[in-house]
């Protein structure tokens, strides 16, 4: 990944490489085409992402603060765990709110295994990061000036909405249907995989307007999974926000890497295109 300051970012490298059983093989494979620094994601069920008060410390207390605030509600030991914030930013009039934050653990039992892999690999680890940061990378290329966004994507995993605000990540939910479930569709019929798609949805947006009133969202955005077309006809007639198929070449240069021309090849690299701005974004000049 490539940041310009003048021009959209540029997807300069994309290779996937398949892999039966052993990761390691694989990295190894793909090490010769990897330059600079690396970041790889946790998948859903590794991490607990949780929406707390912001602790009342010094910055440089604040993890600690955080993690024994969550120490009831994570399910391993967080004396043994990984624990990161991220701030919500409260804006303006923001009804009284008081100040939240995202508190994100991961156990050692999950972290030390992935940070040997690559230390075995012989591939330099910048970050471990989530999935729901590298989407809100990619959200905010999307992002209309003074307007929140909201960002749906799914993949084997289940679906995963973001909302997205001057870059900043404000809300996130896990919907549990993935791609294959929601491209075999199971109909429009009362209570089929669409419906039972759009209630998380509509629950989501809902939640979102009563914490956040003083943030407009200007459309949702589908990443073109195999049936998605047809699912953002039936979001479009159930949701008064506008509801749009993403075009990630509206935000991003594919330009170096033709594989990535067609709309599913691109929701397939959607995650590893997020992690890559992360990391580009933290590089040295």
């Amino acid at each position: 990944m490539r940041q310009r300051t003048d021009a959209r970012p540029e997807v300069s490298g994309w290779e996937s490489v398949a892999y039966e059983g052993v990761e390691l093989d694989a990295l190894k494979r793909l090490r010769g085409s990897l330059h600079g620094r690396c970041t790889t994601l946790l998948r859903h069920g590794q991490y607990q992402m949780l929406q707390v008060p912001a602790p009342q410390v010094p910055a440089a207390e604040r993890s600690q603060a955080v993690r024994w605030q969550i120490k009831e509600m994570v399910d391993f030991p967080v004396a043994q765990a990984g624990v990161d914030v991220l701030d919500i930013p409260v804006a303006q009039g923001g009804g009284g709110r008081g100040p939240q934050v995202f508190a994100v653990a991961a156990s050692h039992a999950v972290l030390t295994p992935r940070i040997h892999l690559f230390q075995d690999a012989k591939i330099p680890l910048a970050a471990i990061d989530i999935p729901e940061l590298a989407q809100r990378n990619v959200a905010v290329l999307f992002e209309e000036e003074n307007r929140g966004l909201a960002f749906l994507n799914f993949d084997a995993d289940g679906g995963r909405l973001t909302i997205t605000y001057k870059g900043e990540l404000y809300a996130s939910r896990h919907i549990e249907i993935g791609a294959k479930e929601l491209a075999a569709r199971g109909g429009e019929a009362p209570g089929g995989v669409f419906e039972r798609v759009l209630l998380d949805v509509q629950r989501s947006l809902d939640n979102f307007d009563r914490n956040f009133s003083f943030i407009t969202l200007a459309r949702l955005l589908v990443v073109p999974i195999p049936g998605a077309a047809a699912f953002v006809e039936y979001l479009k007639s159930n949701l008064y926000q506008p509801v749009e198929l993403l075009d990630l070449s509206k935000g991003l240069d594919f330009a170096a890497v033709p594989a990535l021309a067609a709309p599913e090849q691109q929701a397939a690299a959607l995650l590893a295109i997020g992690a890559a701005l992360r990391v580009e974004a933290k590089a040295p000049a």
